[in-house]
C-alpha cells in the first residue's frame, strides 16, 4: 500500500503558472514506478495528462499539454512535480497523481487502468 498526496492547486489567472507537488506520505514508495498525473474536470472523465518512467528517463505528455507541462521526480525524496506553464480555462480541473502497479514498467501508460495507487487531488481553477 502506498499513499499518495498532492498539493500546489489553487487559482491562477489565465497565463499564469503553477507548480503541483505529489508525495508518498506512506507505505512503500514510488522508486520502483512509473508516475503519472491525471486530472479530471466536473462532468468530464479522468485524462491523462502526463506520465514519468520510474527512472526518470522518459516523459510522455497529452497533446494538449506538451511545451506546457513538464514532469519531474525526485526518487531520493519520494515526489513528483507537475510544472504548469501558460494555463487556460481549458486546464481548470481537479489534478490526481497516480503510481502505475507494474513495477519499472519499460513504457509510460496513459491508461487508468495501469495505476494501482491514486492520491485524493488538488484542484487547479484559471481565472480568465
Amino acid at each position: 500500500q502506498v499513499q499518495l498526496r498532492e498539493s500546489g492547486g489553487g487559482l491562477v489567472q489565465a497565463g499564469g503558472s503553477l507548480r503541483l507537488n505529489c508525495a508518498a506520505i506512506s507505505g512503500y514508495g514510488i522508486s520502483q514506478y512509473g508516475m503519472a498525473w491525471f486530472r479530471q474536470a466536473p462532468g468530464k472523465e479522468r485524462e491523462f495528462v502526463g506520465g514519468i518512467k520510474w527512472d526518470g528517463g522518459s516523459t510522455k505528455y497529452v497533446d494538449s499539454v506538451k511545451g506546457r507541462f513538464t514532469i519531474s521526480r525526485d526518487n531520493a525524496k519520494n515526489t513528483v512535480t507537475l510544472q504548469m506553464n501558460g494555463l487556460s480555462a481549458d486546464d481548470a480541473a481537479v489534478y490526481i497523481c497516480a503510481r502505475d502497479h507494474q513495477r519499472r514498467r519499460s513504457w509510460i501508460s496513459s491508461e487508468t487502468a495501469s495505476y494501482a495507487y491514486w492520491g485524493q487531488g488538488t484542484e487547479v481553477t484559471v481565472s480568465s
